[in-house]
């Protein structure tokens, strides 16, 4: 009976000490957050950094060199094509004369003054020359029809009636040229500030579309050289967006896909569309100070003109142009997917236990990945699984997901 009583104190011993060192030994469940994956759209965009432009900017330059003076309009004022004056210059002054270029200038309009003379000369010569040979030719023309003289004097007579003619023509375009050099000589030596008779005080220029002013280069009177930039005219409403690329994201696109612009000033989003991607890369450096080979690609907005009103040229705008999207994809958080070997992996719960499991992934963005194979809608994955969860551990919601 001794013997029985101390066998069952020693099993109950026995069984407390196991009990004692199973508590001892359990591991409490790790707190995860759980996602339930499911199908719904997801978009693989391209983002970037664009700023808006004016499609057609004019700028309008000095036709001449002169003085502009102080311009007519300011930037924001609206402009008439041919009715707004943009403005007005007056023709340069002409320049002083040393003592050389003087005497030069007096000299070359004697010589001038003398040529005409000749000129004038050669014209009466001409002129005495013609009158003679029409009263010749008029004369053997009597005598022709009265049978006095030949058929052939009068011929030869006419025939030099002809060339003296052209002299008489020659003589008066060469006193038109003496007259040129005489007058060319005589402006040489116009002193500055002296206006010639019947000029005109300045030159105005109109504007070559309708829209706004964007800016004005030539505010105050100064001179400037003929091609000199003045104002530059556009259309506000007439914009388009412009965003630098890696190359590497520009191979992606093509032209007509879709764009959401956003972070623009207000909430609303607005549409454009891809136009053109330009054929040409240029090298960048970044922030980082590392070169990169960047391209331009030019955006249509395709909102209504009223849905971004108030926007101009050079505004900022953010850019997630649409590479590819689906409507009914079964797609998983990235920050549940994690590498295994060369593949992917998730830890999936099952009723409180996580297991990891094998997933082929398709197309990503930044926060989703497509799910190929591997996962069903409905499985709960683990966010931002850690190192104390591996195949096997004991799991539960943290306590604001339960």
């Amino acid at each position: 009976m001794l013997r029985t009583r101390t066998v069952v104190m020693a099993a109950g011993a026995a069984l407390v000490a196991g009990t004692l060192a199973f508590v001892a030994m359990r591991t409490d469940p790790v707190a995860v957050d759980l996602h339930q994956i499911g199908t719904g759209p997801l978009q693989v965009t391209v983002n970037a950094d664009g700023k808006t432009r004016i499609r057609e900017i004019y700028d309008v330059a000095a036709p001449i060199t002169g003085t502009a003076q102080r311009a007519p309009v300011r930037v924001g004022d609206s402009v008439v094509a041919g009715e707004t004056v943009v403005a007005v210059l007056t023709p340069a002054a002409a320049n002083l004369l040393d003592a050389r270029s003087q005497a030069e200038a007096e000299a070359a309009v004697r010589e001038a003054e003398a040529g005409l003379a000749v000129a004038r000369s050669k014209m009466r010569q001409a002129s005495e020359t013609l009158t003679l040979s029409e009263s010749e030719f008029r004369r053997a023309d009597t005598l022709v029809q009265r049978g006095v003289v030949s058929r052939t004097r009068l011929e030869e007579l006419e025939q030099k009636l002809h060339i003296d003619r052209a002299a008489m023509t020659a003589a008066v375009s060469a006193l038109e040229m003496a007259k040129g050099t005489l007058d060319r000589a005589r402006a040489a030596l116009i002193e500055p500030g002296a206006a010639e008779a019947g000029q005109t005080c300045c030159l105005t220029v109109t504007a070559p579309m309708s829209g706004q002013v964007l800016t004005v280069d030539v505010l105050s009177e100064q001179t400037v050289l003929a091609g000199t930039r003045l104002i530059s005219i556009g259309d506000p409403e007439d914009l388009e967006i412009v965003a630098d690329l890696l190359s590497t994201d520009a191979v992606r696109l093509k032209e007509g896909d879709r764009a959401i612009v956003e972070r623009w000033g207000r909430d609303a989003l607005l549409e454009a569309r891809v136009r053109r991607i330009e054929p040409a890369a240029y090298t960048k450096v970044s922030a980082l100070g590392i070169e990169e080979q960047r391209v331009d690609v030019i955006l249509d907005l395709t909102s209504a003109p009223e849905d971004y009103a108030g926007m101009g040229d050079g505004y900022a705008v953010f850019l997630r142009i649409v590479e590819w999207e689906g409507m009914d994809v079964l797609s998983v958080p990235l920050s549940a997917v994690f590498r295994q070997g060369a593949g992917w992996a998730v830890f999936v719960d099952e009723a409180g236990i996580a297991r990891r499991k094998a997933v082929r992934l398709g197309r990503r963005n930044d926060r989703s990945a497509e799910v190929l194979e591997g996962l069903s809608p409905g499985d709960q994955v683990i966010l931002h699984p850690s190192d104390l969860i591996s195949d096997g551990s004991a799991i539960a919601p943290r306590p604001d997901q339960s």
